[in-house]
């Protein structure tokens, strides 16, 4: 592999959808996949996949295999160490996770405030919600993180005299919500704990909705989409529901809001950005309620 070979590779890899496209396809139990499925699991449509991995395919970085009318992709040997490097590893280990390891490191981290069998029930039941119906990428970071929330949660519990806490719900937690919590956590920092979740989660953010947030300087950062559960609830003070009907259990003593909002699912980049600027001037009303005043929005 020439260096220009490689450095075209690199390039190539670095668009945000291509390297999710190969985190999917390591995460895969055989290591390779078929682009309806890829489509599937980004909620793109399959010539946008296709197009994706048509470039993947001219730098060398994937391989194509013909099975009758149907192609697997897979990547290629020779790029699989760059391709790991770049992407941390991500979706490639061949090696079970360390969940003692997870468990320990958690349980430290909650000393005091938990015990080790607490902690380790709640990995565990992370674990399965997150690996439900999906291949699960990054499962070990993903349900550490997941059960490092829950756990946030219940030590809260019904106290809920200090930081507010504000939980989006939608279907997936793929768009919507994750539109909601990223321009708050931007505009508000550590004065508002924000949670997110969906009814029926996906697998990952959307492309979209990554890029909309980028275009505005907001990071969608490690988050990614999280089954609702009822310790989320019960510590949110204020629970924002987007299309999700009544999945949200009902407690006393919370604001419970409906936004009525477009669906950005398959939608073009222009319609995501509206619905984006709509999410926007939702988020900077809540603010004002909670008593914290950004600044006026750009937005007209």
């Amino acid at each position: 592999m020439t260096s220009r070979t490689a450095g075209s590779a690199l390039s190539v890899v670095a668009d945000p959808t291509r390297a999710r496209i190969l985190q999917l396809i390591g995460a895969s139990p055989d290591r390779r996949a078929l682009v309806g499925k890829l489509a599937d699991e980004l909620g793109l449509r399959q010539p946008t996949v296709s197009h994706h991995m048509a470039a993947l395919h001219a730098e060398g970085v994937v391989i194509r295999e013909r099975d009758g009318r149907r192609v697997w992709y897979s990547v290629h040997p020779d790029h699989q160490e760059r391709v790991n490097s770049l992407l941390g590893g991500a979706g490639v280990s061949q090696q079970d996770p360390d969940w003692e390891r997870v468990t320990d490191d958690l349980a430290a981290r909650y000393r005091g405030t938990f015990n080790r069998e607490t902690v380790a029930r709640y990995i565990a039941d992370s674990r399965d919600l997150l690996a439900a119906g999906s291949t699960a990428p990054l499962l070990a970071s993903r349900t550490a993180a997941f059960a490092a929330s829950r756990l946030d949660d219940l030590a809260r519990g019904d106290d809920h005299g200090g930081t507010p806490t504000v939980l989006f719900v939608c279907v997936q937690n793929a768009g919507r919500s994750q539109l909601a919590a990223g321009i708050l956590r931007h505009l508000a920092g550590d004065r508002v704990i924000v949670r997110t979740a969906g009814s029926a989660p996906a697998v990952s953010v959307r492309p979209a909705i990554v890029t909309a947030l980028d275009e505005i300087g907001v990071s969608v950062g490690g988050e990614f989409p999280k089954p609702l559960t009822d310790d989320a609830v019960k510590a949110a003070d204020v629970v924002i529901t987007m299309g999700c009907g009544d999945a949200c259990p009902v407690y006393p003593g919370r604001t419970y809001l409906d936004w009525d909002l477009e669906d950005p699912v398959d939608k073009p980049l222009p319609t995501v950005r509206g619905i984006r600027d709509d999410i926007d001037r939702r988020v900077r009303d809540l603010l004002s309620e909670l008593f914290i005043q950004p600044s006026s929005s750009p937005v007209s």
